[in-house]
């Protein structure tokens, strides 16, 4: 499955030829300014492995390039890749033609990852048979809201089956977030498919599962820096939502009922608010076990968040995750829905 073609990356000047190293970090970033600098502080004090850091910056306009280029002139582990297609499988198939290590280790630019977890990654998959290996995406918060949205995205109660974002325990999963790969089975896939803007990694993980399984290790835990407001994680979920038709026709065997619940609940309530019409008593009854459901998981998770969390965020955060994605899910077959009338109307 080739990616589409896109305009050819320019990478910054190379300094001398140097020994290959073991592990390329890759770290797609755009207007990143804020965190990319804690990012790359915590991969370049990793120790027990020779890496190489590839940034590829996309099209940053905050002063992300800026920085990136003054941390290559600093560090020479550093190297700059310049993609200017707002993408993200564009910018890591960009990073996966300038790689040069064995292993590559992908992290967000808006995360930051402990001592240990370059190396610990790469030992197991140096055992051989993973095709991929990944931990847990714990999230954070920096403001009350933040910590309010983090809590909820740390709770089995709100994300489910999604074992990344709650496991304790070792298991084969279906996805890793930011996963760690052999550099020769992701050229032999291709890389990520630029065609599929949103949910690229899950699409990616489902092809090297037929190379091998896909390991979640707890002991590898990822600091992610949450969407700060309910409006901006509305709209990151509707993206995701939005994204996982294309990856479905493609991959059915990879849907899960915790996948079809968000478009079901959409068009629940939907349903119930056309009935409000005429009958709100009624409607009002259908929407009630979701909203009681909604209302006790908010108080589980309440109990949970920091005390400086604003609590009251809580149940908006839950109701944006699973409407957005649901409301994004049906937007993604309208898409689908209109290539192919446009396909046979040429």
């Amino acid at each position: 499955m080739a990616p589409a073609a896109g305009p050819r990356p320019e990478a910054a000047p190379a300094g001398p030829a140097t020994a290959a190293p073991e592990v390329t970090v890759v770290v797609p970033a755009r207007d990143e300014v804020a965190t990319i600098g804690a990012c790359l502080d915590s991969v370049l004090s990793q120790e027990g492995v020779d890496l190489e850091v590839v940034v590829v910056d996309n099209g940053s306009t905050d002063g992300t390039t800026e920085l990136l280029h003054a941390r290559a002139a600093a560090d020479p582990r550093v190297v700059v890749v310049s993609n200017p297609v707002a993408s993200i499988p564009a910018s890591l198939n960009a990073a996966v033609a300038a790689a040069r290590g064995t292993w590559m280790v992908r992290v967000d630019a808006h995360s930051t990852i402990p001592q240990g977890y370059v190396a610990h990654a790469v030992a197991r998959l140096s055992e051989g048979g993973w095709a991929g290996v990944g931990g847990r995406k714990a999230a954070v918060g920096r403001s009350p809201v933040g910590r309010a949205i983090a809590a909820v995205l740390n709770s089995k109660l709100a994300v489910g089956g999604s074992v990344y974002h709650w496991g304790t325990e070792e298991t084969v999963v279906d996805h890793v977030p930011f996963g760690a790969y052999p550099l020769a089975l992701v050229r032999e896939l291709e890389g990520w498919d630029e065609r599929i803007a949103n949910n690229e990694d899950f699409e990616f993980d489902q092809r090297a599962r037929a190379h091998g399984e896909l390991l979640f290790d707890p002991r590898l835990e990822i600091a992610w820096n949450v969407r700060e407001t309910i409006g901006d994680l509305w709209r990151q979920y509707r993206r995701y939502g939005r994204g996982k038709p294309a990856v479905a026709l493609r991959h059915p065997e990879g849907v899960s009922p915790r996948h079809l619940a968000p478009p079901a609940l959409v068009v629940w309530l939907a349903l119930a608010a056309g009935v409000a019409v005429r009958r709100p008593g009624l409607a009002a009854a259908a929407v009630a076990p979701y909203a009681l459901a909604v209302g006790a998981a908010s108080v589980a998770i309440a109990r949970t968040a920091p005390e400086d969390a604003d609590r009251r965020a809580v149940p908006a955060a839950l109701v944006a995750m699973q409407v957005g994605w649901g409301l994004g899910f049906w937007e993604g077959v309208r898409d689908l829905v209109g290539d192919v009338v446009r396909d046979r109307l040429r």
